[in-house]
């Protein structure tokens, strides 16, 4: 087994225009354990001003949340959090996945409906509708004789050779026909567009957020989206190949460079931090991350 041991750190800073009073967010930032995948060694997260009420809790989807309470005027809020991760390399497997053809019945035969149910990532979800565009798009790219492992892959290879990588191309809230349109963007883009590609073809595709290494190995290029929380696609292959990760970004599989956070149907699943406040005029937020192998 291949392992690599990390730490890190993340910053997320919001400055208010004008003084706010209150507020509850739920915070999706600290590495989760994973059997075979990562294993969280340590890890904080710290808030200023200090909340009035702080919960440690999960999602339905398993992902660590943090849930902040604030009585009190502030004119800011910083979130850090800081943790010490163990990554390992997935074992290298046969293709196991069946063709596409194939993968109905599976799913069929598949009665969980628990948090890692391909059910849940079938379907359209909040953020997520069909797009017809996006569908053609993926139909011209599969081929019957293809397995799900291989249509994965050449939706993913497809997508990282048509779209641009771009962050003044988009904001968090441009939908996937937006970015399909636009065929520029940013990690969450990338992603959504693969995600609405695969659940078109009856293939369950879901959301996954972390971090990605900050210092690329020597004599390999730095990443696309090391400089904040990165996101790429996990999809079911069936019963026996389960679940896979791309990142259509960068087009490669997840290894030891990606730290997962969470997974969800859709961004909105897994996003940073979410919540209400009471408050007026603008706001404004940096983002700082930092991934560096230990030793």
């Amino acid at each position: 087994m291949v392992a690599v041991l990390y730490d890190i750190s993340l910053k997320i800073t919001y400055g208010y225009e004008a003084p706010v009073s209150g507020g509850r967010h739920l915070v999706r930032v600290l590495p989760v354990s994973i059997p075979g995948r990562q294993r969280l060694v340590a890890g904080s997260v710290t808030c200023q001003p200090v909340p009035f009420e702080r919960r440690e809790g999960r999602d339905f989807f398993a992902n660590p949340t943090t849930s902040i309470l604030f009585r009190s005027v502030h004119d800011h809020l910083v979130i850090r959090m800081q943790a010490r991760v163990q990554a390992e390399a997935p074992a290298l497997t046969a293709d196991l996945s069946p063709p596409l053809g194939g993968l109905a019945p599976e799913l069929a035969a598949c009665w969980s409906v628990d948090a890692e149910s391909p059910h849940h990532f079938l379907g359209p979800s909040p953020l997520l509708p069909a797009v017809p565009e996006i569908a053609a798009y993926a139909r011209a790219i599969a081929r019957d004789t293809m397995t799900v492992e291989q249509i994965g892959a050449a939706v993913c290879d497809r997508i990282h050779r048509d779209f641009a990588y771009d962050s003044e191309a988009t904001t968090v809230n441009t939908t996937p026909a937006e970015a399909f349109d636009l065929k520029r963007g940013v990690c969450q883009d990338f992603a959504h567009v693969m995600i609405v590609a695969l659940r078109s073809l009856g293939i369950p595709a879901g959301y996954v957020s972390g971090f990605l290494r900050t210092l690329p190995p020597p004599g390999q290029e730095r990443l696309e989206g090391a400089d904040a929380m990165h996101a790429w696609v996990r999809f079911w292959c069936g019963t026996t190949g389960g679940w896979m990760e791309l990142d259509p970004t960068n087009n490669i599989p997840a290894g030891t460079d990606h730290i997962v956070v969470g997974h969800g149907r859709d961004y909105g699943d897994v996003a940073p931090v979410i919540g209400v406040l009471k408050g007026y005029g603008r706001h404004t937020t940096e983002q700082a991350v930092d991934v560096v192998p230990v030793g």
